[in-house]
């Protein structure tokens, strides 16, 4: 069982940054792939990013290529997500999620953080 915590969601202003962390636990951790995904009121979950783990390579969706930026810390067996120049648009519920080595989908996903942007 991995446990994934989310962190780092808040109320900023449009402009701003934050950077949200997702901290793994547990003894099955053996990630192939780390994703951001996001939901706002109202709207179905999006993918917003991925991070492959060995590699570090990086893939983003249009709305948030240029302006946000997936890290890994692998001795930490976190993921970070930079994201700057907010926009009211970004307003979400932020979550990461876990596929590990060998799985078909996503194994693990976390609790969610709250990122608001005002404008």
């Amino acid at each position: 069982q991995v446990q994934l915590v989310e962190s780092g969601g808040g109320l900023v202003q449009a402009g701003g940054s934050l950077r949200l962390s997702c901290a793994a636990s547990g003894r099955a951790f053996s990630p192939y792939f780390m994703g951001w995904f996001r939901q706002a009121p109202g709207k179905e979950r999006e993918f917003v990013a991925i991070i492959w783990w060995s590699s570090g390579a990086t893939s983003y969706a249009d709305s948030v290529k240029g302006r946000f930026t997936a890290s890994r810390d692998n001795a930490k067996n976190t993921v970070y997500l930079q994201m700057n120049s907010l926009k009211p648009e970004d307003t979400a519920v932020y979550y990461c999620a876990l596929r590990r080595v060998g799985s078909l989908g996503y194994d693990s996903w976390g609790q969610g953080t709250q990122v608001t942007v005002s404008s």
